[in-house]
């Protein structure tokens, strides 16, 4: 396929995906922010309004405390914010215009993922991908929400394009543009630092045949770059904090609220829960690093006197955001937590086993061609290691499930290109038959005396 048609099916794709997110968002087009998602909007309009980064629940009285209390906040990294930020600076400010915005950046994806698909395998591989990434309910419905998993997968489409384009070509601009991606990446997901050793770190030490000292120096560029990015976030954090804030401060209250009896046992094992952060000392007239830190105090010692429940958790937690722990609980607490529709989360649910089982096939033929396949399951390691360390949900797969579509994608384009195969190798045969049987009738035609072998050739 020419390039130009290539990128012509690709777009009309993104632009299939961009209409069903916003239907979905037109669907129920008088929501009101609610949790992280009220978190996100109304902490973009105050920053428009020439308040920083502050914390909206504060501010607008959410936690029972004054009307405008100033609280300054890094509760989740920037980027989200800033994305949300920009239908405002324009002066469309309702929730509604936001979540729209946010259905362009789900279409940008969806074309990110599609050059990951042509990068790992072929163009047919990349049309593929971005199709299943624009019909996936777990992805689309965070868009309708306004959650900060509408960027994820973006930002894990850029790190992968970046990854495999490094692997084919170990140089310092791929380097760059590797760094890059992850220090933007950072600013919009925190967990996805990980992906730093992960993924860079053996990519870096396998590239060949470069010398040891040059494949540190593109570790160093990748770091490097990445630093760079972040680093302004960082600086205006340090200024403003009691306590050292790099990307975000959020680890104390999570780890608070998903550690207690409520979420060691029982119906709610493996999940979070308001009741376990309301037992954390809080103090409203320090700033939330403090109460961060005495968050995480409490949390360990929750932890340390219950060492021996610890493993069982873990487990349930990875059942949780993996789909093998009460699903269906998980899915009904998605829909009256988070605000999912139900039927779509179920929908969700069973296109996420077909994409992970059909995923392994896709592993094994990349495999076969000899193509790295360990930054696609890297960054499902990156979701357990993050899970272990919070709790289990549903949307905190959403990076692990753009590899998934990938590697599905590439089973169904060898599921296709084999079927191919044996039609053309069919009508070959039939078309072959008659030639043959053609060659007998002349051959039967054909005096016996010239059919005598000691005439050839006379």
């Amino acid at each position: 396929m020419a390039p130009t048609r290539w990128r012509l099916w690709l777009g009309g794709i993104a632009l299939l995906g961009m209409a069903i997110r916003i239907g979905s968002v037109l669907g129920r087009p008088n929501r009101t922010p609610g949790a992280d998602g009220f978190y996100y909007y109304h902490a973009a309009l105050l920053l428009v309004q020439g308040k920083g980064f502050i914390n909206p629940f504060y501010y607008l009285g959410q936690y029972h405390q004054p009307l405008h209390t100033t609280v300054q906040t890094a509760s989740w990294p920037p980027l989200f914010v800033l994305i949300m930020a920009v239908p405002a600076v324009l002066g469309l400010k309702s929730y509604l215009i936001a979540r729209l915005w946010l259905c362009l950046i789900g279409a940008l994806a969806i074309v990110a993922v599609g050059y990951v698909g042509k990068e790992i395998s072929n163009q047919r591989v990349g049309l593929i991908a971005a199709f299943l990434l624009a019909i996936y309910p777990n992805i689309w419905m965070s868009t309708e929400i306004g959650l900060s998993e509408t960027i994820t997968p973006l930002l894990v489409a850029l790190i992968l394009l970046s990854a495999y384009r490094f692997w084919k070509k170990p140089e310092l601009r791929y380097a760059i543009w590797a760094g890059a991606a992850l220090g933007i990446s950072m600013l919009g997901r925190d967990e996805l630092a990980l992906l730093a050793v992960f993924i860079f770190l053996p990519l870096c030490l396998i590239a060949k045949p470069l010398a040891w000292l040059k494949r540190l120096g593109l570790l160093c560029a990748i770091a490097g770059t990445s630093l760079v990015i972040i680093s302004p976030w960082v600086g205006y954090n340090l200024v403003r904090f009691h306590d050292p804030v790099f990307i975000s401060s959020g680890l104390g209250v999570t780890l608070a609220s998903t550690t207690c009896d409520t979420t060691y046992s029982g119906e709610f094992v493996g999940y979070w829960s308001f009741e376990c952060a309301l037992m954390a000392p809080h103090d409203t007239s320090v700033d939330e690093t403090v109460n961060g830190s005495r968050d995480q105090a409490y949390a360990w010692s929750y932890i340390s006197s219950h060492l021996s429940e610890l493993p069982l958790v873990e487990l349930d937690r990875l059942g949780r955001t993996f789909g093998f722990f009460r699903p269906f609980q998980q899915i009904q607490l998605d829909s009256v937590i988070e605000t999912r529709p139900f039927g779509w989360a179920r929908v969700g649910l069973f296109g996420y086993y077909a994409l992970l089982a059909l995923a392994i096939g896709g592993t094994v033929v990349l495999r076969k061609r000899n193509v790295l396949t360990f930054p696609l399951w890297a960054v499902g390691l990156d979701v357990v290691i993050s899970t272990m360390l919070t709790f289990g949900d549903t949307r905190f797969r959403t990076s692990f499930e753009v590899s998934l579509v990938l590697l599905t994608a590439v089973s169904i384009d060898w599921f296709v290109a084999k079927r191919r195969h044996e039609e053309q190798a069919s009508l070959d045969s039939r078309s072959d038959g008659p030639k043959v049987m053609e060659s007998h009738e002349t051959l039967s035609q054909v005096p016996n005396a010239q059919m005598d072998p000691g005439n050839v050739g006379s």
